[in-house]
């Protein structure tokens, strides 16, 4: 009974629509979207596995670098030869590039003779398969009548893993599709080539390139298509590349700009990653294979192996009656009977059924109309199991650029190659459908590569000697910035030079030497209240600061920011002092202090001749001030009168200070070694404590004003006496704060052999041609327009944008210097430059973006070196005034260049420390800023006078 119920039972099943009962006996081959997703996620954590030094080693997936750093542009041009070795025949090819032919252009021409390879070669030596090599490129070149004797760049397309350092190296790895090539597997091929060129004889060759025919596929397609960054191969073999971002490849140091990865992901699967979704058939495959166990993932998708799937699925239904009524040929026994190209004539749209009953006829078969409907649908199965592997790890590569731009959306092209995609009649149209399914969010299109790997690796080398080419350009035009040891020192020397000048009377020096009559550093004992008032920019700051006696970290401060609105600035005189007034006002209400008679302290950061602490007559405006009635008047009694106009309250101001004077001071109650301040900030300055005897220009100064002043004003001239020469006559008063203005330096033309073409165009364009030389080769106010006069240069010169000049470019001011921080920045992607570059109206390319990051650091290496110089001219001097061997010194800094720039402060004092070597010193960013200094002045000045 129980054997008629079984009869029974396979009639039924065999009387059942032929395409379900092939699903049930694949069911295991049918992949839903979640075990894609599944399987994509896998591959993702094998690209990570494979790119990280401390992994690779034993990931499945092994991601080796290219070193091809960029896809074509558009601007490649000249002529090469390309080899083409990775199958049953291999091929010479002549490749010219014309110039002013890129993107969307054509503009590429070959000549081509395929050469058959022997299977002795394959399985012979490797002096002997390289020497046919290259025999047949010199029976080329005489056939196409190509010169010998002219030498010609090659590329070299050699389709098996290699280890490359190098895009002229490549380590075999192993070999693959039959080779079994003795002697070469760990070498360098591109080297057994030029040995092998090198006994043939009669040629001159350069090897270039040897790229993968993946990569190769890439860069064919990115000719076309700017957007080609991805590179798939699905034929006899299956592999994928793409631009990944340096940064992430371990194997390769630096981390500017792309390299091209080459995935091999046909070792997908090779760890067990999947297990989950291998079947019996696969096994079987995998097996009877020259590689048990390796490349898992190839022999489930590639056309070496659907085949034989797909004979091994046919074979063990027939021997399960589920075809033929379980007959069996020995053609259909046989391995290899079954092919790619016959799968893919099964499924065609009109003819399939028809192939398959006719290729089961050539395997000796008998089949019925069911047996063809279901071997053509397990053709289908087989190939559509194919193309949703391929589309789940491609889809990984897609969200891994993505993710790596931070993109919502990501639009990217990929380059296609192989018998599989191109012959197959539905597995294109699947594998889209599929992909754009798994990636809602990502427009992805498929481009045919029309040429083959050949032209593709003849791209390559086209791409590296356009990138060699603009190399050399770069460096041409950057070399001025980067300055030589001895450049640096004559720098020293004549800041020094000037230095000294500056301290005489005689003479004019272009680094004036103002004294500042701050003659001593905090000692730790101030104490008290003190204002600070600090105008500077265009914002106004009032401080109240308080030091409790014997307590230097205990002071306290209050403060509020005040806007000077342009009107005020560039009004008159009369209207910026009562604004300020008015702004002390507001803060003492606010402090509740009106009634207070408090001293003050005011930081006055813009040029002042000084004939005491308390009075500073400003010699000119900057930073966009304009008001009128303001030069060659005491900002101090222009203070005191609009305070005396406003009459709400009193202040003693007994001290106007520079900023970098008020800065020093600030770091001094931190540390009683800071004897220097720097700014290098909007501006730059220095100043420091001077020998009290070296100051000349004191003395003579105020004799010369009594010497033209009435008898009435000679005796009221008497302060200045007391402030200048009396201070000489104290014993106990040594040194004394001198601003040295530094900024001047080179107004002489002192610095002319360093300035370059694009310093002369920002000094012209400036608001004091010719004044200021030092500062507008090193702070922040034109460090950016230095570097936009050195954009727009490149770019007129198609070094950049494709020599594309933006209206954004050509306007003065846009490259503003906070951008070189951002740009410079260690902890920034490259794609987050081409975003700034994108807020300013300038397109770039990642190419692009890795030149602008280079001008930026020539710019700023260079500025921070030149303060580097001039600081160990500074130190140096004060090290000599004192006779000492070794000088121990602090100086205290300010300024955002210093502060927010990545790279500058480290420079600036490398620079120093190799320029002075005698000189220990150390760089105290000052907290509080200069508002802090100038209430420590007021608090010594009045400690000074017994207060």
């Amino acid at each position: 009974m129980f054997a008629v119920h079984l009869v029974s039972f396979f009639f039924s099943k065999l009387q059942e629509d032929p395409t379900k009962k092939v699903d049930r006996f694949l069911y295991a081959m049918r992949l839903h979207d979640d075990q894609l997703k599944d399987i994509s996620a896998h591959f993702q954590a094998e690209m990570t596995k494979g790119l990280s030094s401390e992994s690779n080693a034993a990931a499945a997936v092994k991601m080796l670098p290219t070193h091809v750093r960029s896809t074509p542009d558009g601007t490649e041009k000249g002529q090469f030869l390309a080899l083409d070795l990775g199958g049953s025949k291999f091929k010479v090819l002549q490749v010219k590039v014309r110039e002013g032919m890129g993107i969307r252009r054509g503009g590429v021409e070959m000549e081509e003779r395929t050469y058959p390879m022997q299977e002795e070669l394959l399985i012979g030596r490797g002096t002997e398969l390289f020497d046919h090599v290259s025999e047949s490129l010199k029976d080329f070149l005489q056939e196409k009548n190509i010169s010998l004797e002219k030498k010609h760049p090659l590329a070299f397309t050699f389709s098996f893993p290699c280890e490359q350092s190098s895009l002229d190296q490549g380590l075999l790895l192993s070999w693959s599709k039959n080779y079994r090539v003795r002697g070469l597997q760990g070498k360098d091929v591109v080297q057994a080539l030029r040995e092998a060129v090198d006994r043939t004889g009669g040629m001159d060759v350069e090897v270039l390139a040897m790229v993968n025919d993946t990569v190769a596929t890439m860069m064919t397609c990115g000719f076309d298509d700017p957007y080609c960054e991805v590179g798939l191969i699905i034929g006899t073999g299956t592999n994928a590349c793409y631009m990944e971002a340096l940064r992430h490849v371990d194997l390769v140091e630096g981390d500017e700009g792309r390299m091209c990865v080459n995935t091999e992901w046909g070792g997908f699967g090779d760890d067990g990653a999947l297990d989950d979704f291998i079947t019996e058939f696969d096994r079987d495959v995998d097996a009877a294979s020259h590689n048990p166990g390796k490349q898992i993932f190839e022999k489930m998708v590639s056309g070496m192996y659907l085949g034989e799937l797909v004979r091994l699925v046919v074979l063990k239904m027939a021997k399960l009656g589920l075809l033929f009524d379980g007959k069996v040929s020995v053609a259909l026994r046989t391995k290899g009977k079954i092919t790619t190209a016959h799968v893919a004539a099964m499924e065609e749209y009109k003819n399939g059924l028809k192939n398959t009953k006719d290729i089961l006829t050539e395997l000796d078969m008998t089949p019925s109309p069911d047996d063809c409907a279901a071997v053509q649908h397990v053709s289908t199965i087989v190939s559509f199991r194919s193309s949703n592997l391929v589309a789940a790890v491609l889809a990984a590569i897609l969200t891994r650029i993505r993710r790596n731009r931070s993109l919502r959306t990501l639009r990217i092209t990929v380059g296609v190659d192989g018998t599989v995609y191109k012959t197959h009649p539905q597995y294109p149209k699947r594998l889209h459908k599929v992909v754009r399914r798994l990636l809602p969010e990502c427009h992805v299109r498929f481009v045919l590569s029309d040429s083959g790997s050949s032209k593709g690796a003849a791209l390559v080398t086209a791409v590296a000697q356009r990138l060699a080419s603009r190399r050399k350009q770069v460096d041409e035009i950057l070399s001025p910035f980067r300055l030589s040891q001895e450049q640096l020192q004559l720098v020293k020397d004549r800041m020094r030079m000037g230095l000294e000048t500056g301290l005489k009377s005689k003479g004019s020096s272009t680094i004036k030497m103002l004294p500042s009559f701050v003659y001593r550093t905090p000692d730790g004992t101030e104490h008290g209240k003190y204002l600070a008032l600090d105008l500077g920019g265009t914002n106004f700051r009032a401080l109240l600061v308080n030091f409790k006696k014997g307590s230097q970290q205990n002071a306290r401060l209050y403060h509020k920011i005040y806007t000077i609105p342009l009107e005020i600035m560039q009004g008159t005189g009369e209207e910026l002092f009562d604004h300020i007034a008015q702004c002390v006002s507001d803060f003492l209400d606010y402090m509740g202090m009106k009634n207070a008679h408090l001293p003050a302290g005011f930081t006055f950061s813009f040029p002042c001749e000084q004939t005491a602490i308390d009075t500073g007559t400003l010699v000119s405006w900057t930073k966009g001030f304009k008001a009128t009635d303001c030069e060659g008047h005491d900002v101090v009694n222009m203070l005191r009168e609009a305070i005396k106009r406003r009459n709400e309250f009193d202040l003693d101001i007994a001290a106007v200070v520079n900023d970098t004077v008020g800065t020093m001071m600030s770091c001094a109650y931190e540390d009683p070694q800071c004897e220097i301040g720097l700014i290098a900030g909007t501006g730059t300055n220095v100043c420091y404590m001077e020998e009290l005897k070296n100051i000349k220009k004191i003395k003579q100064k105020g004799e010369k004003k009594r010497e033209q002043g009435t008898p009435e004003e000679q005796e009221v001239m008497q302060d200045d006496r007391t402030e200048g020469e009396k201070m000489e006559e104290d014993a106990e008063i040594q040194k004394m704060c001198i601003n040295t203005e530094w900024g001047g330096l080179g107004d002489d033309g002192s610095l002319d052999d360093i300035i370059t073409p694009y310093d002369i165009e920002v000094n012209q364009n400036s608001v004091n041609p010719g004044k200021q030389r030092f500062e507008k080769l090193t702070s922040g106010m034109y460090l950016g327009e230095v570097v936009r006069q050195v954009l727009l240069d490149l770019t007129r010169g198609g070094l950049l944008s494709r020599g594309h000049v933006t209206e954004a470019l050509k306007t003065p001011g846009i490259f503003q210097t906070k951008y070189l921080s951002q740009i410079e920045s260690d902890r920034l992607a490259l794609l987050q430059v081409r975003s700034i570059l994108q807020q300013l109206g300038l397109d770039s390319t990642c190419d692009d973006s890795i030149i602008v990051k280079e001008v930026c650091g020539a710019v700023s290496r260079r500025a921070a070196q030149l303060c580097g110089a001039g600081m160990a001219a500074v130190v140096d001097k004060m090290r000599e005034n004192r006779g000492l061997a070794q000088l121990n010194i602090t100086v205290g800094v300010d300024g955002a260049l210093y502060k927010l720039h990545p790279h500058f402060s480290g420079v600036l004092q490398e620079t120093a420390r190799v320029l002075a070597p005698q000189c220990n010193v150390t760089f105290l960013p000052s907290e509080e800023g200069s508002g802090k200094g100038a209430a420590l002045i007021t608090a010594v000045a009045r400690q000074n006078q017994g207060m």
